[in-house]
């Protein structure tokens, strides 16, 4: 199980990330953050398992990360830290869907107790909704058949465009609401298609109603919806590489996803569709063999040949020149080649072959060991001359990536003494 923490206080994260046994235990801290403005797009590139937030938090505070959590990835487990046992916070929660409440100061042993039952909660849900999935493709219930042909019915070229208003409806009145201000269509194929298929159901099932899935003869189409334009392409995006993800896991391959224009009339779901199903075409003649997720706007944008890319090399540039700062963002970087944070986060990966989190710290390490082999500066002053404010977790971030601390990679290059 991956953990993200995202904490205000550096004392706070320091005693998780140091006196937490994590090497023991099954679960891997992927990250942190000192806010949720800051925590969200990296959460949203390293895919958590389970984010641990604390609730009173600078630029966004734990209630407004969980409403997101919550909106764009429901399958994550949220833990809670605080440091108020007051009723009201716990009542926000509980309706956001934390999983678990801890009033600070915590130890080891709370964290440990929180964290098992998450994971055994996510576990079970997980097997609940893979039954589940694997019982509707065995027996396939009329109803659950009449929803997935009506939801299809959408995508069909036969449906007269004044019909969608009325399908939508009829999915209403079954329980399956599908109106919304804004939609997007996202079209995958994947071998074997079965196996896949699963996925994608299980994906909708866990996405708490914003994502509703229907069979392919390649694959699944997936009807996002969002409360704006943005909305829904963030959902888009972020439903797309998770997908991705879950496929590669159980073993899929010549993956293929197409995600088409953001619409804001049930009419215009039909474009959609169409826009994402002609992108899915063009990237099964690709041969290159790793998943590929393409939307629209990335048609005129990414070029073939992913080391000439032109939104890859602006953003490469863009941190070369930023990545010494501590608060530089992913949205920072993807309002610099003007695109949303998931999917410039979506196409960076899959563009650059590493996630933007990987390659910041690819930069920032980069720097450091040049710093450590050619200089005697302490390592406090290395750690902010290459973008982190606190010391310890850049010997974390380092060890973890390079295997030894800076002092120990330094030894093998020179004597100096710090």
């Amino acid at each position: 199980m991956k953990v993200f923490l995202a904490d205000d206080e550096i004392v706070v994260r320091e005693g998780i990330r140091e006196s937490f046994p994590w090497d023991e235990t099954p679960y891997t801290l992927v990250g942190e953050a000192p806010d949720g403005e800051m925590a969200l797009p990296i959460i949203r590139d390293t895919n958590p398992d389970i984010v641990i937030t604390d609730i009173r938090m600078p630029f966004m505070d734990g209630i407004e990360l969980c409403r997101i959590l919550r909106a764009q990835m429901p399958w994550i487990g949220i833990i809670v830290l605080s440091g108020y046992d007051e009723f009201e916070y716990a009542r926000q929660c509980i309706r956001l869907g934390v999983r678990e409440y801890l009033v600070k100061p915590i130890n080891a042993e709370n964290l440990r107790e929180a964290l098992d039952k998450v994971s055994e909660q996510l576990k079970e849900e997980r097997k609940t909704i893979e039954h589940a999935a694997s019982l509707r493709v065995r027996l396939g219930s009329d109803e659950q058949l009449v929803k997935e042909k009506l939801i299809a019915s959408l995508y069909s070229e036969e449906a007269a465009a004044e019909d969608s208003h009325s399908v939508l409806k009829h999915l209403h009145s079954m329980g399956c609401n599908v109106i919304a201000p804004f939609y997007a269509v996202v079209d995958a194929a994947f071998d074997p298609v079965g196996k896949g298929q699963e996925a994608a159901f299980n994906l909708s099932e866990s996405s708490g109603g914003v994502m509703h899935a229907s069979s392919s003869r390649t694959g699944a189409a997936l009807l996002v919806l969002g409360d704006n334009a943005g909305d829904a392409e963030e959902r888009a995006y972020a439903f797309a590489t998770s997908l991705v993800r879950e496929l590669e896991r159980i073993g899929c391959v010549k993956i293929r996803v197409g995600i088409g224009d953001i619409v804001d009339t049930p009419e215009e779901i039909l474009r959609s569709f169409k826009t994402a199903r002609h992108i899915r075409h063009i990237l099964v003649e690709r041969t290159d063999e790793k998943p590929m997720i393409l939307g629209t706007r990335e048609m005129g944008e990414v070029s073939d040949d992913p080391g000439t890319s032109k939104v890859i090399s602006d953003a490469k540039f863009y941190m070369s020149e930023h990545f010494t700062d501590p608060n530089l963002m992913l949205q920072d970087v993807a309002k610099s080649v003007n695109m949303s944070n998931s999917r410039f986060s979506t196409v960076f990966s899959q563009q650059n072959g590493q996630t933007f989190t990987e390659y910041l710290i690819s930069l920032r390490l980069g720097k450091a060991k040049e710093m450590l082999r050619t200089t005697g500066v302490k390592s406090t002053h290395i750690a902010r001359e290459c973008g982190y404010n606190d010391s310890h977790y850049f010997s974390y971030i380092f060890k973890k990536n390079v295997g030894i601390t800076p002092s120990e990679y330094r030894a093998q290059f020179q004597n100096f003494q710090e």
